[in-house]
Protein backbone atom coordinates (compact mmCIF):
# COMPACT_ATOMS: atom_id res chain seq x y z
CA UNK A 1 0.00 0.00 0.00
CA UNK A 2 1.71 3.50 -1.11
CA UNK A 3 2.32 5.84 1.76
CA UNK A 4 -0.19 8.45 -0.03
CA UNK A 5 -3.14 8.41 -2.53
CA UNK A 6 -3.94 10.30 -6.15
CA UNK A 7 -6.72 11.62 -2.91
CA UNK A 8 -3.97 12.97 -0.40
CA UNK A 9 -2.12 14.59 -3.53
CA UNK A 10 -5.23 16.17 -4.95
CA UNK A 11 -6.13 17.29 -1.66
CA UNK A 12 -2.65 18.76 -0.33
CA UNK A 13 -1.89 20.48 -3.92
CA UNK A 14 -5.71 20.16 -5.76
CA UNK A 15 -7.37 18.48 -8.20
CA UNK A 16 -6.22 20.83 -10.78
CA UNK A 17 -2.70 21.00 -10.09
CA UNK A 18 -2.87 17.11 -9.94
CA UNK A 19 -4.63 16.86 -13.64
CA UNK A 20 -2.60 19.46 -15.13
CA UNK A 21 0.51 17.33 -13.74
CA UNK A 22 -1.12 13.59 -14.65
CA UNK A 23 -2.82 13.82 -17.96
CA UNK A 24 0.03 13.30 -20.13
CA UNK A 25 -2.06 12.29 -23.26
CA UNK A 26 -4.11 15.52 -22.98
CA UNK A 27 -7.91 14.18 -22.48
CA UNK A 28 -8.65 15.72 -19.14
CA UNK A 29 -8.47 12.58 -17.37
CA UNK A 30 -5.70 12.21 -14.60
CA UNK A 31 -3.27 8.91 -15.79
CA UNK A 32 -3.44 6.92 -13.08
CA UNK A 33 -0.11 4.91 -14.12
CA UNK A 34 1.67 8.15 -13.90
CA UNK A 35 0.26 9.22 -10.28
CA UNK A 36 0.96 5.92 -9.15
CA UNK A 37 4.58 5.45 -10.58
CA UNK A 38 5.21 8.89 -8.69
CA UNK A 39 3.81 7.59 -5.66
CA UNK A 40 6.17 4.63 -6.20
CA UNK A 41 8.90 6.37 -6.60
CA UNK A 42 8.49 8.02 -3.14
CA UNK A 43 7.50 5.11 -1.43
CA UNK A 44 10.87 3.73 -2.96
CA UNK A 45 13.18 6.74 -1.36
CA UNK A 46 11.21 6.85 2.00
CA UNK A 47 11.35 3.50 2.65
CA UNK A 48 15.12 3.62 1.91
CA UNK A 49 15.90 5.84 4.52
CA UNK A 50 13.25 4.71 7.09
CA UNK A 51 14.70 0.98 6.91
CA UNK A 52 17.63 1.06 9.03
CA UNK A 53 15.69 2.90 11.78
CA UNK A 54 11.63 1.10 11.31
CA UNK A 55 10.71 -1.85 10.81
CA UNK A 56 9.01 -2.12 7.29
CA UNK A 57 6.19 -2.10 5.85
CA UNK A 58 4.63 0.60 8.41
CA UNK A 59 1.79 -0.32 9.73
CA UNK A 60 -1.85 1.77 8.73
CA UNK A 61 -2.91 4.27 9.15
CA UNK A 62 0.86 6.24 8.29
CA UNK A 63 1.71 9.21 10.17
CA UNK A 64 0.47 12.35 8.53
CA UNK A 65 4.20 13.25 7.70
CA UNK A 66 4.99 10.48 5.85
CA UNK A 67 2.38 11.03 3.67
CA UNK A 68 3.21 14.58 3.29
CA UNK A 69 6.47 13.45 2.50
CA UNK A 70 5.44 11.12 -0.10
CA UNK A 71 3.12 13.90 -1.74
CA UNK A 72 6.10 16.20 -1.60
CA UNK A 73 8.22 13.96 -3.35
CA UNK A 74 5.75 12.59 -5.90
CA UNK A 75 4.55 16.29 -6.88
CA UNK A 76 8.52 17.06 -7.68
CA UNK A 77 8.79 13.68 -10.01
CA UNK A 78 5.37 15.03 -11.49
CA UNK A 79 6.99 18.23 -12.53
CA UNK A 80 9.39 16.41 -15.10
CA UNK A 81 12.03 18.74 -14.75
CA UNK A 82 9.96 21.93 -15.13
CA UNK A 83 9.66 22.15 -10.97
CA UNK A 84 8.21 25.73 -9.63
CA UNK A 85 10.86 26.82 -6.95
CA UNK A 86 8.13 25.92 -4.38
CA UNK A 87 8.14 22.70 -5.54
CA UNK A 88 11.40 22.06 -5.49
CA UNK A 89 12.04 23.75 -1.94
CA UNK A 90 9.33 20.73 -0.48
CA UNK A 91 11.05 18.16 -2.32
CA UNK A 92 14.38 19.06 -0.64
CA UNK A 93 12.63 20.15 2.42
CA UNK A 94 11.47 15.97 2.36
CA UNK A 95 15.05 15.24 1.33
CA UNK A 96 16.73 16.38 4.36
CA UNK A 97 14.37 15.52 6.54
CA UNK A 98 14.30 11.83 5.51
CA UNK A 99 18.06 12.04 6.09
CA UNK A 100 17.30 13.35 9.86
CA UNK A 101 15.23 10.22 10.25
CA UNK A 102 17.72 8.27 8.78
CA UNK A 103 20.68 9.71 10.95
CA UNK A 104 18.18 9.82 14.10
CA UNK A 105 18.03 13.66 14.51
CA UNK A 106 14.07 12.75 14.15
CA UNK A 107 12.64 10.22 15.74
CA UNK A 108 9.21 8.93 14.82
CA UNK A 109 6.78 6.85 16.79
CA UNK A 110 7.11 3.57 14.97
CA UNK A 111 7.98 -0.03 15.72
CA UNK A 112 12.32 0.13 15.65
CA UNK A 113 13.55 -2.25 12.60
CA UNK A 114 14.98 -5.01 14.77
CA UNK A 115 16.35 -5.94 18.67
CA UNK A 116 19.82 -5.26 17.30
CA UNK A 117 19.90 -1.70 16.49
CA UNK A 118 22.50 0.61 16.12
CA UNK A 119 23.63 3.41 18.99
CA UNK A 120 21.79 6.26 19.01
CA UNK A 121 18.72 4.29 17.90
CA UNK A 122 15.08 5.52 18.74
CA UNK A 123 14.90 3.37 21.36
CA UNK A 124 18.01 4.45 22.95
CA UNK A 125 19.52 0.97 23.06
CA UNK A 126 23.20 0.39 22.52
CA UNK A 127 25.22 -2.72 21.60
CA UNK A 128 27.13 -4.18 24.43
CA UNK A 129 30.71 -3.00 25.18
CA UNK A 130 34.10 -4.57 24.27
CA UNK A 131 36.57 -2.58 25.69
CA UNK A 132 36.29 -0.92 29.23
CA UNK A 133 38.62 2.87 29.12
CA UNK A 134 41.92 1.09 30.24
CA UNK A 135 41.80 -1.11 26.20
CA UNK A 136 40.88 -3.93 28.41
CA UNK A 137 38.41 -6.59 26.63
CA UNK A 138 35.16 -6.84 28.58
CA UNK A 139 33.59 -9.81 26.81
CA UNK A 140 35.29 -13.43 26.69
CA UNK A 141 35.14 -14.25 23.09
CA UNK A 142 37.61 -11.52 22.27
Amino acid sequence: MSYATQADLEDTFGATEVLQLADRDQDEVIDTGVIEAALARADSVIDGYLSGRYALPLATPFPAVIVATACDLARYWLHDNEATERVREGFEDAMVWLKDVAAGKVLLQLPAASANVAVGSPDGSAPDRVFDLSGETLLSQF
